[in-house]
């Protein structure tokens, strides 16, 4: 099986529009503007027209956002090229801002119609009380400071797509590096370790003061809507109804008590079977009992092959969604210099089809990674038939149900990559790895509260605080001496902190449900 270049602009509609012209560049601002205004001005006079303009709000807001999307999608798969770059910052600086003042006026329009013509109340409870919200927390002087934040978040894209290092007589990206961690030859893992870490170093200074830019801008729109800091605020505009920030930090106390000794055992296990008397950074990913790092396939087409037969195993159509996937070219999954960092699903929201992108090199973690995708992929599919657009997204606290879901339900089925001892090995390291992550998840969180309930904080200020919450949530089982100045910028490497901030304790939410 071999992935297809997809040609976006042949992706076919999930189903004709009927308001929404085909020839409109939905690109273009003008063109864009005079759609919201015809709703706008709709005269609505019954329950069924109603409904009807929200299908025409639905279908339109669906087709705007797939044009958006796939500049962002273009852009991320290769940051170094500049008309994608370009292409992405006229949408996000032009037909965004104008939208967004709209979309409110739609807001309210829409809560006046509710009122004088009625819909079903159980259909529609969760998307009033979504609209609700957003009408409370607008203010029109946010919107350009949203702008600001969206051309800082594709600059740390680009910063970090940027990064390669001379290693063993070859230019590799920071993901491709990752496999070094894995050889048993300690000082192999050392070398590899100082030279990733001296490659983030050279761009500390640049995303130190990218995020210092972002801080305060979100902390000015917290205050514009009148909330008591961007806590508040993203909690709200994040429509996280059924838990709390206090809830969040009994999260954080609860990993300290309960998941930590866990994890001080794990490590401690470690330790011993690899005969170390600390442990160091660079010694965390290697089989501890000196086995050669798994090594589940070679290429992405076999990458692709072995999942894809995981989810036949799980349920033929699943494994179909995949495959189609590959067809149309809905995947990019191998690294690259220039390619934004980590991994993503993004929903097409007109297509109604889902996109995958990782970075995969090559080893384990790649396959839990697709595996990871694909759940939020399935539940993409499953989602398709929905007419309102804002019911085929899950609530934010539901999220990585469906992900992480899938790296337990096809882990079982790992035989396909491994024979018995390497699929027991890969079954142990991702169980260990669960109770890792939910101390690693704990300290990501921990460590955005505090930032948001210090806005005024300097960068020093801001390093020590992170040093101290990572040494709480495990940091304290590795010897970090000597290496102090590299744990003061680890955080750099986690994107949500930069792109999409307090999304983060859903991962703990799925693993603990």
């Amino acid at each position: 099986m071999t992935t297809t270049q997809l040609d976006f602009e042949k992706l076919p509609k999930y189903e004709k529009r009927k308001f929404v012209s085909d020839e409109a560049n939905l690109r273009d601002q003008v063109t864009v503007v005079a759609f919201y205004e015809k709703l706008l001005a709709r005269d609505i006079k019954s329950t069924v027209e109603l409904e009807q303009w929200l299908l025409d709000r639905s279908e339109m807001e669906s087709a705007v956002s797939q044009a958006g999307d796939i500049l962002y999608i273009r852009m991320t798969c290769q940051t170094d090229d500049q008309a994608r770059a370009e292409a992405f910052k006229n949408f996000i600086e032009t037909v965004v801002p104008a939208a967004k003042p709209l979309e409110d006026q739609l807001n309210k329009k829409y809560l006046v119609l509710r009122e004088k013509f009625p819909l079903d109340p159980k259909r529609y409870e969760v998307y009033d009380r979504a609209i609700r919200e957003d009408i409370k927390l607008f203010r029109n002087e946010n919107v350009p400071l949203s702008t600001q934040i969206q051309m800082l978040s594709q600059e740390y894209q680009t910063i970090s797509g940027a990064m390669t290092v001379q290693f063993e007589g070859k230019e590799l990206t920071l993901p491709q590096m990752s496999k070094f961690f894995q050889e048993t030859n300690r000082g192999l893992r050392e070398r590899a370790y100082y030279a990733t870490a001296e490659r983030r170093i050279q761009d500390r200074e640049k995303l130190d003061e990218l995020f210092d830019k972002m801080r305060e801008l979100r902390g000015q729109i917290a205050k514009n809507a009148d909330c008591k800091n961007f806590v508040e605020y993203q909690f709200r505009a994040y429509h996280r109804f059924d838990y709390t920030p206090q809830q969040c930090k009994q999260y954080h106390q609860t990993v300290e008590e309960l998941v930590l000794p866990v994890c001080a055992k794990i490590n401690e296990r470690r330790k011993k079977e690899m005969k170390l008397a600390s442990l160091r950074p660079w010694d965390t990913q290697v089989d501890p009992l000196g086995r050669s790092p798994l090594n589940p396939f070679e290429k992405v087409e076999s990458l692709i092959i072995g999942v894809t037969d995981i989810f036949d195993r799980l349920h033929p159509e699943l494994g179909e969604q995949l495959k189609e996937m590959a067809d149309r070219g809905l995947l990019d999954l191998a690294s690259r210099k220039g390619k934004a960092p980590g991994g993503y699903q993004n929903t097409l929201a007109e297509a109604r089809k889902p996109f995958i992108f990782m970075n995969s090199v090559g080893v384990d973690d790649d396959v839990r990674t697709l595996l990871h995708e694909g759940g939020h992929a399935f539940h993409a599919f499953a989602s398709a038939h929905h007419t309102i657009r804002d019911y085929r997204h899950a609530p934010m606290e539901f999220c990585e149900v469906a992900s992480m879901s899938m790296e337990l339900l096809g882990g079982e089925h790992l035989k396909i990559f491994y024979n018995d001892e390497d699929h027991s090995r890969s079954k142990q390291a991702h169980l260990e790895d669960v109770v890792q992550l939910l101390a690693w998840v704990a300290n990501i969180d921990a460590f955005q509260h505090w930032i948001y309930e210090h806005p005024a904080h300097t960068r020093e200020e801001r390093n020590k605080a992170w040093v101290d919450i990572y040494m709480r949530f495990g940091g304290k089982f590795l010897d970090w001496q000597g290496l102090e100045e590299y744990r003061e910028s680890f955080w750099h490497r986690q994107l949500h902190i930069f792109e999409v901030p307090f999304y983060y304790i859903e991962y703990g939410i799925a693993q603990l449900g």
